[in-house]
């Protein structure tokens, strides 16, 4: 099931300010890549059927801007609470045992991405040595959308995390 606008756990529309913006931007700048991504791959078909050859390293680019659209799109629907879930389970319980069960998930998926942070200190200066055989792009700014993105993914999870914890002790009124 997906969660929609409204239906993150929190039970509430992310905040609409100018971080609210900045994520929504990057849901276009995941549509942008996601448009230079069909084009280069069009071009690629187009080049090939024609018997031509475009350019070296075309063939590259959609494969080095995916991460890059899978990082950034993750991170936008984390933030609009758009992701998949299951939780058949979670509604079997009551209030407070799904907010206990969104405190677990939130926190365990909060450490996986400080995790990839973490190896990416390592990952990302080394891969800079590393050029891509058409392009001739060093890899780090390919791999540099792992920490970017866990980063991103992370600000989002965070403040669903305050709303559910903030869900385990309801204000009565």
């Amino acid at each position: 099931m997906a969660h929609g606008h409204g239906d993150g756990g929190s039970g509430e529309d992310p905040p609409p300010g100018l971080l609210g913006r900045a994520y929504e931007g990057l849901g276009h700048l995941g549509g942008l890549i996601l448009a230079v991504m069909t084009v280069s791959v069009f071009v690629q078909v187009v080049a090939r059927y024609a018997g031509a050859t475009v350019m070296d390293g075309l063939e590259e680019v959609p494969r080095y801007l995916f991460i890059w659209l899978v990082m950034i799109g993750a991170a936008a629907a984390m933030w609009r609470n758009e992701h998949t879930v299951l939780d058949y389970f979670v509604k079997l319980l009551g209030p407070r045992g799904q907010a206990i069960a969104r405190i677990v998930s939130l926190s365990a998926c909060i450490g996986v991405f400080v995790y990839l942070i973490q190896l990416s200190w390592t990952l990302v200066p080394n891969a800079q040595y590393q050029t891509s055989a058409g392009l001739g792009l060093p890899l780090g700014y390919v791999f540099v959308a792992v920490p970017i993105g866990s980063v991103l993914i992370i600000v989002p999870m965070i403040r669903q995390l305050v709303g559910a914890v903030r869900a385990l002790w309801p204000k009565h009124s």
